[in-house]
């Protein structure tokens, strides 16, 4: 799950063995600052459980091992327990040789299990599509669309989330900020692969959200820095260019880039005709979105009397809003004030992690929604859901406070541009592009794979389709990313059918690209 709310008031405003001694450290800040009193550093915890899930008519045995690993700094000193879940078949022969994936969610400070206990872990949570999932009890169930049946997985809550915590002399600005979370997960990731013997397995990130931002950081960090190549990266709902999501002063593309989402989500709820074929009716939103549309914002105030009724009259049918809307926001409508007015009518707030979910508008003359429908709607089934799997059925037991979301307070937005290493960014709006095309250029082999819900309206897909197009590489690198759409929102994984097909998506990946 994509906490984005936190970002874009930035950008408004700006097998658990011993940490081993030879692991290559987190580099040790330069900056000198007052010496704090060492937090307790923890023990390295690990629970082994044996398991078995039927997929597609075959039973696979799987080991579960949730634990923790001590992440250190350049002294060797323990800055950070990282709290991970592992799902390794069992009845593989050679397990070397089998694909393995990484996943993380993304916020930041989010932990993993939304991607856990909603999409690919072998339980699902049981949620109702487009409405509130009533409280407890709650079912969870086995997860026929896993991924465990074509590779083993490592769920990985970075530090702040989950169970995973700063300790010892670490503090929060080793691990938050984009280029210090890609470091420790860096860091992990290649000591896992060490200790576990899977140096030649093929190998993927999965990344959802924020997490999409981070794999274009981590795949480059570790393919130019660990001379370990992906096999595939796996990008849900992603974002890696944040001027793209922004409506700031001066700025128009933001507005552009929105209005395929806006159309589908207003499609969706009635309040313009429903297209026979909603890929095809997206197309044309595309293309007016990009053509006449953009054009008609470029001119600013000198755009004439006659194109600007014209815009009206064309936004209005695409975005169910008024004219008389349209014009008093000049034709810019952001995404707080559509969320808010869509429905305004009939009380209604529209989601804004799946604009499909709605919800009951509690000042009804509000310029901007003020909570999102679909992230209240589940979120206490997942906080019940992974808390009792992991300590029930997994028999991880400790007191920590399990951290869903929100635990990476004072983010640190800023990157130094490296020469070929990533980096960039307008002003409070990071760019990550470059490592995601740095990534590509020096693995030619690698491909990346986006999957995009229609009614996503925290990374709408026109976005991420306007970032690739941009990026700095050749057609040829180009062509190793594919897009995958899916009629759901952000998390598609919510609607059952969407999850079946994204995961037969993900596997038909990891076949071609794995040598299987």
């Amino acid at each position: 799950m994509f906490r984005l709310s936190l970002v874009v008031a930035v950008f408004a405003t700006a097998l658990a063995l011993p940490a081993s001694a030879q692991r290559p450290p987190i580099p040790v800040r330069d900056t000198v600052v007052a010496e704090a009193a060492p937090l307790p550093v923890p023990k390295e915890m690990s629970s082994v459980t044996e398991h078995t899930i039927r997929i597609d008519g075959q039973v696979v045995p799987y080991r579960a091992t949730a634990a923790t690993m001590l992440l250190r700094n350049g002294r060797g000193e323990p800055i950070g327990s990282l709290y991970y879940t592992a799902y390794t078949r069992t009845d593989v022969k050679d397990v070397s040789r089998r694909p393995l994936a990484f996943l993380y969610n993304g916020g930041p400070g989010s932990a993993s299990a939304w991607l856990h206990m909603g999409a690919f872990g072998p339980r699902r949570i049981v949620t109702a599509d487009a409405a509130p999932t009533p409280p407890a009890p709650y079912q969870w169930v086995d997860n026929a669309s896993s991924l465990i049946d074509v590779a083993d997985l490592v769920f990985i809550d970075p530090i702040g989330t989950g169970f995973s915590r700063v300790v010892g002399k670490g503090t929060g600005r080793d691990f938050w900020g984009i280029d210090e979370d890609a470091a420790s997960l860096a860091d992990f990731i290649s000591h896992y692969v060490s200790q576990n013997a899977r140096w030649n397995s093929p190998k993927y990130l999965i990344g959802e959200s924020y997490g999409t931002t981070r794999s274009a950081v981590l795949v480059n960090r570790l393919q130019r820095r660990e001379g370990m190549d992906f096999n595939g990266v796996v990008l849900i709902s992603a974002v890696l260019d944040f001027e793209t999501l922004a409506f700031a002063p001066g700025h128009d593309i933001g507005y552009a880039l929105y209005l395929p989402s806006y159309a589908a989500t207003a499609a969706y709820h009635g309040l313009i005709p429903k297209p026979q074929n909603l890929a095809t009716f997206l197309d044309e939103v595309r293309r007016y979105a990009l053509g006449p549309y953009l054009a008609a914002l470029s001119k600013g105030g000198s755009l004439s009397d006659a194109d600007r009724a014209t815009t009206l009259q064309q936004l209005s049918r695409y975005t169910g809003l008024s004219e008389d809307y349209l014009a008093k926001a000049d034709l810019r409508v952001n995404l707080g004030q559509f969320r808010a007015e869509l429905q305004r009518r009939q009380g209604l707030a529209t989601g804004r992690l799946d604009s499909r979910f709605d919800g009951p508008m509690g000042d009804q003359l509000a310029e901007t929604a003020d909570y999102d429908p679909q992230s209240t709607a589940i979120s206490s089934a997942y906080t019940a859901a992974i808390n009792s799997y992991l300590r029930d059925d997994l028999k991880f037991t400790t007191d920590e406070r399990y951290s869903l979301s929100g635990g990476t307070p004072g983010w640190n937005w800023t990157r130094e541009g490296q020469a070929g290493g990533g980096g960039g960014g307008r002003g409070g709006a990071p760019y990550v592009g470059s490592d995601l095309a740095q990534a590509l250029l020096t693995n030619p082999n690698l491909r990346v794979q986006i999957e995009n819900g229609y009614y996503d309206l925290a990374t709408p897909f026109f976005a991420i389709e306007y970032t690739i197009d941009h990026l700095a590489v050749p057609a040829t690198a180009r062509a190793h990313v594919e897009q995958r759409y899916y009629e759901a929102g952000h998390m598609m994984y919510v609607l059952e059918p969407e999850l079946v097909k994204l995961k037969a998506n993900i596997a038909r990946l990891i076949a071609a690209t794995s040598g299987r």
